[in-house]
């Protein structure tokens, strides 16, 4: 009977497990690492990117987001929308094509790979006759156009991927048709681009790498007209009126020629080196655009000159009069222009370019050029990211006031609507307001809105101008001087260079409820800002904290401190700081927190830990925890290459050492050979008591970096009787020590003027002396102690004051509960004995179940060494979920891990994108689009389209998928392509179609 009611018992709590927990990776923040490729679709407003890791990325308007991953491990080179469809052409660098649709399923699309194709060649054909290096999406929606590096032109039946031999276009018939004059009919080389005749579809410019271009018309199969350029070609473009043809060149220069007429030869109108007489680069791009009145607006990429400027990435734009460079931070990946209008044959509205470490949109409507600010793809690593920190549930009042300080930091960019509006968001509402904070080498922190589905920038604190740093604040790298040549403007936010590595942000804290801020620097610095919506002119008051507190024996061999400007400075309305603490030595600040109550910041170093009073401005305590054998941490990280030798010496000297007491106990060892096998047997029967865990060896209090501060933690509880709760401070060190003091506080009437005092209260080391973790007190119901403020602003219940409190100890190999005041071990849950793994990352989250909206559990999200996801229950400290989330070997993405209070978190995939999880059932923000085919289809697309494949394309998104197969079936009944067969049923089951080939 008890076997049944604990199997019931198991299944309730495995229901409720259900209900509370799930995994999910479900969004992708930031700019996509390494992008290799740009495509656009002006019927369905949507932007792809590809990457050299061969995923692809398509954005809208914001919040409308999908993403695909190859199953190749290959770089995506081009990408094409098919005209006025929800199809695209991916070209990977392994010579694969690829063919997606946005596929409706449960009113949400979603993007799937329905084909594959590779061009073969004839038998013992070199790779390079099928090598792809141009591709043409014919706008009939049914051809594509393969230009080949042997300088074949393939042509391709879409969807099914059929080759049409009969309509080849060889190198061999082109060359015939050349006129003799040119170069004797020379080696032609690749196809570099292929265009097709805006006012004649029937029309394609074939360009070749050599220079010459041919005008192919495809109902004919044969040359209409030569345009024998002499310079190694780069790209074409064909004007919207079919008149004309421009082409760019390696040498610099970009060509006009006429192609109106019967001639066969072309005549060139104009050639012109934009920037000057010296070698110049090649212009890798050049498009010309109409305008309703006035003259075309032209745009090219590259052509500086190439001694003076060859080193940097331009985009040239000119129009009428108005003539500008703008130079990127890094290199240009391509470009395209959104002109006005449903069919985007209006006037040129903005220029969108993507470079290597960022998306920059250009309004060409107004004076002057502005950028347009991206609601997505920013680059959150303009400045390399050093720490983040997530805030859950942001008040109105806060969160309207940081808008409002942003929004003045923002009045350079354009007014107008992002340009980009394919899709429709279908994610609700987030239930909340959240912010993730970001901390930069540059010495900022960035706010960004984290609620939903686009990570959107809010507000900017700078740090540097508290210092003494090499940068003029009064440089303006945005304007071009007067007169020069080429006119340069500076575009785009990416900026790696850190005037001051000392000046990069290590930890941060932010108060909800208060407004006030607190940062912590490489160099031992600690700002605490107040929110202010006014600017404000002051000077800020250092207090130096010395962590050694009269240590002998130590010299720091690290980086000095930051020197502190003791003039007032003018800070803009935000976050404005007026005190700073100066540790000493400077070292990197490795744990800080703040308690807004009793306005109380706690800061902690490798050398010790300390608690200041921002309401009076003094230290109230300073601890130093620093071993004697604990040189290494006077080193500072400047100095870590030092660190690396020493700890090699060490180990070489160890390996001596067992050498010479192998030799000595080898002399000795016959005669107490029986001993040492009996002790042996012994050590192994006792570790076969508990075979399931590990023996864990404790570590020695002589290893490097003991003293360094890991945790810290406020709480008011009870430490020295079970009757009277205090205020608190905790401290957790890697050396697994534990140091509680007690606080006293004066009264609310007496703050100002009586000081905060700290008393020495507990002390506890681990057994094993795995570094602490973590700290965490329970009180009487076994709930987490709530937020400072938190209960004054009625969002959480009031503690527990009547039921004893437990103290809760998260060090790398395990969680310990304590009972408090007596600190007597009461339960501990074993990781690292039972797994192998160390615990790196913690955070407490409340769980709401998904089927009821009252019920909910709070819990322990654990991140291991391993990249393993865990929730521990509380207050019972027992294992409920585990899942793999990060790979072991990225290590760079476990340390970058932060969790939010609802169960979910983020951690760096790359240096500029964050991936977003969810542990909880309730929580989880992904995006949810749906992006319908264009009313607008070509004209031909019914003529030359087996029946059916239009009833898959403009299916509904809430048809079922059976019956859309059974329709489809009974249409092809006429014996169309099998391939075409395939290729419909495996994209309408979720599959992945055969190339014909296969």
């Amino acid at each position: 009977m008890k076997r049944f009611r604990r199997h019931g018992q198991e299944s309730h709590r495995d229901r409720i497990k259900q209900e509370l927990y799930q995994f999910n990776k479900t969004v992708e923040h930031g700019f996509p690492h390494q992008p290799s490729a740009l495509g656009f679709s002006p019927s369905l407003q949507l932007l792809a990117i590809g990457t050299r890791s061969g995923a692809i990325k398509l954005y809208g308007a914001p919040g409308v987001e999908f993403m695909g991953l190859h199953d190749e491990n290959a770089a995506v080179t081009q990408i094409h929308f098919l005209p006025h469809l929800v199809e695209l052409v991916t070209l990977l660098d392994d010579n694969s094509l690829h063919m997606w649709t946005l596929k409706a399923h449960k009113g949400v699309s979603e993007l799937l790979e329905i084909g594959r194709f590779t061009l073969t060649g004839p038998p013992g054909a070199p790779p390079s006759v099928t090598r792809v290096t141009a591709v043409l999406a014919h706008s009939s929606g049914e051809l594509l156009l393969l230009g080949t590096e042997g300088g074949h032109v393939f042509v391709v039946e879409v969807p099914g991927f059929r080759e049409l031999e009969e309509r080849n276009i060889s190198l061999e018939i082109v060359t015939h048709s050349i006129p003799e004059e040119y170069g004797g009919r020379r080696s032609l080389e690749h196809v570099e681009s292929l265009q097709e005749n805006p006012a004649n579809p029937q029309q394609v410019l074939i360009g070749y790498g050599r220079g010459l271009m041919v005008i192919w018309d495809l109902d004919c199969q044969s040359a209409v007209k030569h345009i024998l350029a002499t310079q190694p070609l780069e790209s074409v473009w064909w004007t919207e009126d079919g008149l004309r043809v421009l082409s760019s060149h390696s040498d610099g220069s970009y060509c006009r020629w006429s192609v109106a007429g019967l001639d066969t030869q072309s005549e060139q109108e104009k050639s012109e080196v934009p920037y000057g007489h010296f070698p110049c680069k090649a212009i890798s791009k050049v498009i010309q655009l109409p305008t309703k009145q006035g003259p075309p607006f032209l745009l090219f990429s590259g052509g500086m000159p190439r001694a003076s400027y060859g080193d940097r990435h331009c985009i040239t734009v000119i129009h009428s009069k108005t003539h500008v460079a703008l130079d990127f931070t890094s290199r240009i990946i391509d470009f395209f222009v959104i002109r006005d209008g449903p069919d985007q044959a209006g006037e040129p509205s903005a220029l969108v370019v993507l470079v290597e470490e960022e998306l920059v949109v250009i309004d060409l409507q107004t004076e002057g050029w502005p950028v347009i600010q991206t609601p997505y793809l920013v680059p959150l690593h303009c400045s390399a990211i050093t720490c983040s920190h997530h805030v859950s549930a942001i008040p109105l009042k806060l969160w309207e006031r940081v808008l409002s300080a942003g929004a003045l930091q923002n009045t350079h960019y354009s007014k107008k609507p992002w340009p980009i509006t394919g899709g429709l968001n279908l994610s609700p509402d987030p239930p909340q307001r959240d912010l993730l904070l970001t901390g930069h080498e540059d010495g900022t922190v960035r706010f960004w809105d984290a609620s939903g589905v686009c990570l959107y920038p809010m507000y900017k604190l700078s740090t540097a101008g508290v210092f003494h740093t090499d940068a003029d604040p009064n440089d303006n790298m945005n304007q071009c001087t007067e007169g020069e040549w080429p006119p340069f403007r500076k575009v785009g936010c990416f900026d790696p260079y850190s005037d001051d590595p000392r000046l990069g942000i290590q930890k941060i804290h932010l108060c909800k409820y208060s407004g006030y801020l607190t940062v912590a620097g490489t160099a031992g610095q600690i700002l605490v800002l107040e929110l202010n919506d006014e600017s404000a002119e002051q000077a800020v008051e250092a207090t130096v904290a010395d962590l050694l507190q009269g240590q002998e024996g130590f010299r720091w061999k690290g980086h000095t401190r930051l020197e502190v400007r003791e003039e007032p400075v003018l800070f803009p309305p935000g976050f404005q700081p007026f005190a700073l603490v100066q540790c000493q030595p400077p070292a990197v600040v490795t744990a800080l927190t703040l308690h807004s109550e009793w306005k109380l910041v706690a800061f902690g170093t490798s050398h010790g830990f300390g608690l200041y009073d921002y309401q009076q401005k003094n230290n109230v305590l300073v601890r130093c925890t620093l071993n004697p054998s604990d040189q290494l941490a006077m080193e500072g990280p400047l100095s870590r290459v030092k660190s690396i030798k020493k700890s090699l010496r060490q180990s070489f000297r160890r390996i001596r050492r067992s050498r010479v007491s192998l030799r000595k106990h080898h002399v000795n060892n016959a005669a107490k050979l029986q001993d040492a096998n009996a002790r042996l047997e012994a050590e192994l029967a006792e570790m076969e008591l508990a075979p399931v865990q590990r023996k864990i060896e404790a570590r020695s209090s002589d290893d490097s970096f003991t003293g360094l501060v890991r945790t810290l933690y406020f709480a008011d509880t009870f430490l020295s009787d079970s009757s009277h709760n205090t205020p608190s401070l905790w401290a957790g060190t890697n050396g697994g020590s534990v140091f509680a003091y007690q606080l006293r506080l004066p009264s609310v009437e007496r703050r100002a003027e009586d000081l905060v005092t700290a008393h020495p209260a507990k002390e506890i080391q681990l057994m094993h002396r795995a570094p602490v973790v973590a700290i965490l007190v329970m009180d009487g119901h076994g709930s987490p102690l709530p937020e400072p403020l938190e209960v004054a602003h009625d969002l959480a219940r009031s503690p527990d004051m009547q039921g004893s409190h437990h103290l809760l100890v998260i060090s790398e190999e395990q969680f310990k509960v304590f009972t408090l005041p007596k600190v007597s071990a009461k339960m501990k849950l074993k990781l690292t004995a039972i797994d192998g793994s160390r615990v790196r990352r913690v955070g407490v989250a409340w769980f709401g179940s998904s089927c009821s909206e009252d019920y909910g559990e709070s819990g322990l999200t654990v991140l291991t060494n391993q990249g393993d996801l865990h929730v521990v229950s509380l207050p019972g400290v027992k294992m409920q979920v585990h899942h793999p989330c990060i790979r072991r070997e990225d290590v760079s993405g476990i340390a970058s891990c932060v969790f939010t209070k609802h169960g979910q978190g983020f951690y760096l995939i790359s240096p500029s994108e964050f991936e977003r999880f969810s542990l909880s059932a309730r929580c989880v923000v992904e995006p949810r689009s749906l992006v319908e085919v264009p009313h607008q289809t070509p004209t031909s697309l019914s003529r030359a389209q087996p029946d059916g494949a239009s009833e898959y394309r403009n299916s509904t998104r809430d048809s079922d998928e059976a019956a859309v197969l059974q329709e489809i079936q009974k249409s092809l009944e006429g014996g169309q392509p099998s391939f075409l067969e395939n290729n419909m049923k495996t994209a309408l089951t979720g599959g992945k179609a055969l190339s014909n080939g296969d």
